[in-house]
């Protein structure tokens, strides 16, 4: 008996049979039959849905909220690099510091 070769469901795939499982109307054993799926792979898929449907409802912009403003961040490094050089320049004028930097 040879190895099964690895085969790739599409997430409508593993999102029909995730939903079935949720509905629970059938056991694991009758999913993977019907589906021809191993229960552990259902189980994970089941699992899976259930941790990420939050962000079926706004998840995108709670997460939006968390990343960083790139865009912000790289004017502020120009900020306070314009000033660090300003400063830098007055320093050495008033005699401060050294020009050799």
């Amino acid at each position: 008996m040879g190895k099964r070769q690895r085969r790739n469901h599409s997430s409508g795939f593993k999102a029909k049979v995730a939903l079935a499982a949720l509905r629970e109307d059938k056991t694991l054993s009758e999913l993977s039959s019907q589906f021809d799926v191993h229960p552990n792979q259902i189980s994970d898929w089941k699992r899976q849905l259930q941790d990420k449907a939050p962000g079926v409802f706004g998840g995108k912009e709670e997460e939006k909220e968390k990343e960083p403003d790139i865009v912000r961040m790289q004017a502020k490094i120009g900020q306070l690099t314009l000033e660090n050089d300003f400063l830098e320049a007055a320093l050495i004028k008033a005699g401060m510091l050294s020009a050799k930097r």
